[in-house]
């Protein structure tokens, strides 16, 4: 027993420095099965990738790039962004392992964040490329022209599920917004992008939640408030107060939502959401409208009021309409996590059913009303045929 425990002592050392040393590969120490040797190398530090590479002064740029543990239903990309630091620009060399067992490696030109990954020319030569898929491991070559490039490049890696052999959209959390940095071809030295892409998509995801709150929710309140709220004389002229409070938050919040989307356009040249842009700008003018209208806002009794409520209801129930095409607009755009898309059509499902209730609610104290001063206005005596023969006679002359 005391010469079994040191060996099995021994034993379990060697392995779990064996299990360790696997955990920490570096590219350093990596010996490609071709025989190709790279000068440099790169230890990404995310996705479990690695760029090793030979570089000289005419431009020349020989790369091998490896996505270590990924299973063939995955694809892998690296990019280089020769204008920014994020997705969009970038020149990306894309591989996978298609259904019939062979390899599918390409050069895609990133344009939007809806990139469907086509196949297509990039800004600088590219030859040699090719890749291959074994023990888990996807590895790109390829060899670069970058004369006009210059020495410190911004690259971009990713990876993401196939459908069938289609590439599809990658996650937008964790390490895949964070895979993108900066590499000194002369020095070697890499670095991150000081949280670029991540502030971008953060930037994203305040507008989507800034607009999805104001016009998507807080606009539809207020406007349920206003029709459903000032048939009881009760709450009456309270629930004027509120409406104009909900409407001029929602306006706040949604200005503020669109100044965000503006200032994303500005970081993002070349990229235009027609339609989401269009009908943004249209929300922001009839709001904007909107909030002068209040001002403006005739007496009950004013011989224009009938027309300025006309306006109003019809600017009103446009927003609310335009809001709710555009938010499934963004959601489709920013593409989250299915739940925040089912989540907010809960809401509007929440509101819609409220408003039906409130509807046919209100349309009964309306109609009960209107029966119980009817009843009011109508003579004591006018209840029957008697009643109103008896009146008539009372009415008639006496004679003597």
């Amino acid at each position: 027993m005391a010469t079994i425990l040191p060996k099995l002592a021994l034993s379990l050392s060697l392995f779990a420095s064996l299990i360790l040393s696997s955990y920490a590969q570096t590219c350093s120490n990596y010996a490609f099965s071709s025989n190709r040797v790279f000068r440099s190398c790169s230890d990404l530090p995310v996705l479990n990738s690695f760029l090793h590479y030979n570089y000289d002064s005419s431009g020349k740029l020989e790369i091998a790039y490896r996505h270590a543990g990924i299973s063939s239903s995955r694809w892998v990309a690296w990019a280089i962004n020769p204008t920014s630091t994020g997705m969009v620009g970038s020149q990306a060399l894309v591989a996978y392992q298609q259904s019939d067992g062979s390899m599918r490696v390409f050069k895609s030109p990133i344009t939007s964040y809806q990139t469907q990954m086509q196949e297509g020319d990039l800004s600088f030569d590219v030859s040699d490329l090719s890749a291959t898929y074994a023990n888990n491991e996807i590895i790109i070559f390829a060899t670069l022209e970058l004369s006009n490039n210059g020495t410190t490049l911004n690259q971009v890696w990713q990876e993401g599920p196939l459908s069938g052999n289609t590439p599809q959209m990658h996650a937008t959390t964790g390490s895949n917004v964070q895979s993108m940095g900066t590499l000194n071809l002369l020095s070697g030295e890499a670095g991150t992008t000081a949280g670029g892409g991540s502030s971008k998509l953060r930037k994203r995801n305040i507008h989507g939640v800034l607009n999805t709150v104001s016009w998507g929710i807080l606009m539809p309140m207020g406007a349920i408030i206003a029709r459903y709220l000032k048939v009881f004389k009760s709450v009456d002229p309270a629930w004027f107060y509120l409406h104009a409070s909900c409407q001029f938050a929602a306006y706040v919040v949604g200005v503020a939502g669109w100044a965000t989307g503006l200032k994303l356009g500005s970081e993002s040249p070349g990229i235009q959401y027609d339609a989401h842009r269009t009908i943004g700008i249209i929300l922001f003018s009839l709001g904007t409208l909107q909030v002068f209208a209040l001002l403006l806002r005739p007496k009950p009794d004013h011989k224009f009021r009938l027309y300025w409520n006309i306006y109003h209801h019809l600017v009103g129930y446009t927003v609310i309409i335009l809001s709710v095409i555009n938010i499934f607009k963004g959601f489709d755009i920013l593409n989250p996590d299915k739940k925040w898309k089912h989540a907010y059509i809960g809401v509007i499902v929440a509101l819609a059913v409220n408003a039906v209730i409130l509807e046919a609610y209100t349309w009964f104290v309306v109609v009960k009303r209107k029966r119980s001063e009817s009843a009011a206005k109508m003579p004591h005596g006018v209840n029957g045929e008697n009643g109103s023969g008896i009146n008539r006679h009372a009415a008639r002359p006496q004679h003597a």
